[in-house]
């Protein structure tokens, strides 16, 4: 099988995950900026078959588009363009930095480290591919 891809889009970087090539488990992989992740896929690719994009959508409490769908709509457009081959799917990632900030501390990451923006992306993609491999396909 192949595996499928999640990105968290910020506004400045973007956290990836992948599933292993069974679909089972969301791993971390990294956290790029923006500009870096096309070409980063590019490379990816070429070792790897990935058969899904998934890609948080960010809405506010309320369930109306939150402001980082401004930024993250162009995203999309261009992993689709690039990559037309692999399909995208949408997952509602509210939450999802919260919940990766909780699981930061419940692994019993320290203070100092928790404020790795980076890492916060990329535990937010996990939980988000997560999401999607739990219930959201």
């Amino acid at each position: 099988m192949a595996r499928v891809l999640a990105f968290d889009v910020g506004k400045k970087r973007v956290g990836i995950a992948a599933t292993d090539p069974l679909q089972i488990i969301a791993n971390g992989i990294t956290t790029l900026q923006v500009h870096d992740v096309l070409p980063f896929l590019k490379e990816y690719l070429l070792k790897e078959e990935v058969e899904l994009f998934v890609v948080g959508y960010a809405r506010q409490a309320n369930g109306e588009d939150s402001e980082s769908m401004n930024y993250i709509r162009p995203f999309v457009n261009s992993l689709k363009n690039k990559f037309p081959q692999i399909p995208v799917k949408w997952v509602d990632e509210r939450y999802t930095s919260q919940l990766a900030l909780k699981a930061m501390i419940d692994g019993g990451m320290k203070k100092m480290a928790r404020r790795d923006k980076a890492m916060v992306d990329k535990i937010s993609a996990t939980i988000i591919l997560q999401s999607y491999l739990d219930g959201g396909r």
